[in-house]
Formats: C-alpha cells, structure tokens, sequence
C-alpha cells in the first residue's frame, strides 16, 4: 500500500529493479583515452598535510605524461581544502607539478570544490569561454566525470590514469553507483 492506501505502482518498482540489476550485472564503463586537449583538467583526490595521497599523484603523474609528449598547454588541477586544513588539493597538486617542472604560466588551481560537479564548475570559471579539456582522473571514476562534463556544457574526453592492482572494490562499486544515479537523476548544468 502506499502513502494513500492505495496499491504500489508495480510496473515502476519493476522497471528500477531491472535497471539496477542491469547496472550491476553489466561491465564496467570503459572511457577510451582520447588525444588530448590542449588544457587538462586533473580532478582532485586528497591530500595529506601538503603532500598528493597515492591517488592524486597518479593523476598528477599522469597530466605531467600528457604535458610532456603532447600539445597541453594549460593544467587545472582542482579540489578544495577541508575544514581547518591549510592546503587545498587544486594548490597542492600545482606544487607538485611546479616542482616537476611545469611552468608556472602553465598551470591554474581550483581551491574551493569538494565533489566532482563543484571541480568541473571550477575549472570552467578559470577556462575561456568553451575551451575543449581532457579530464585526468582514474579509470573507475572517468565515466561518470566525463558523463558531467558534458552536461555541464564541455567540449571533453577523458585521459584516465590506471588504477592500481588491489584497488578496494568499494570504491569501484561507490563508483558504479554515484554512475546509475547520476543516469537517474541527472545534474543541472
């Protein structure tokens, strides 16, 4: 019964139901790493006491493979900073790519987002108007952050970084999630 006394919608709850186990039982989306643009946009991780955690400096390292073989010529490295924490990922992952030898003309950081939409919002204030970027963040979260880049307005493809063997299914499963409900529910632009 529902909130009226009246019978649940069968058919609606069926259809969610086989969307979800659809969702699980397929694989994985894969993003196919594109040629990048000429400004990448190096989603945020974390960072502990000034200093990449392992998984912000595999983007990090891997932005710095593009700037280096390619024609990148603007790195925007986005995330903001916690509660009382003096460091944001945007400026902490700039240190590390200055102290790799990016110039400093080269590089822009995004200070104040804390999830992926908030990253993507930022890095577009920072970008001229309609510039094409290539999102570098790790395999598993590719699909959905470039999925929102295009709905948010973007010209992009995705050059995801490799993730490394024993990565916590956890997370590859908090991924696929946060993926079905963005599909469900959408983000506004």
């Amino acid at each position: 019964m529902n909130a009226r006394g009246g019978p649940v919608p069968f058919l609606p709850l069926l259809m969610v139901g086989a969307l979800a186990g659809a969702f699980v039982l397929l694989p994985t989306p894969r993003v196919v790493p594109g040629p990048p643009h000429a400004a990448l946009v190096v989603l945020g991780a974390a960072q502990y006491a000034g200093q990449p955690s392992p998984a912000f400096r595999r983007r990090l390292d891997h932005a710095l493979k593009l700037f280096r073989t390619r024609d990148v010529q603007t790195i925007v490295v986005t995330g903001g900073r916690r509660p009382g924490d003096p460091h944001s990922e945007g400026e902490v992952g700039v240190a590390y790519l200055r102290a790799q030898g990016v110039p400093e003309q080269a590089l822009l950081a995004e200070t104040r987002s804390r999830t992926t939409v908030e990253n993507l919002r930022g890095a577009r204030v920072l970008l001229p108007p309609g510039t094409p970027v290539t999102l570098v963040t790790d395999e598993a979260h590719a699909p959905r952050a470039l999925a929102l880049a295009r709905t948010l307005g973007f010209t992009a493809n995705a050059h995801p970084s490799p993730l490394p063997r024993g990565t916590d299914p956890r997370y590859l499963w908090r991924e696929r999630l946060a993926l079905l409900a963005y599909a469900l529910l959408g983000v506004r632009g």
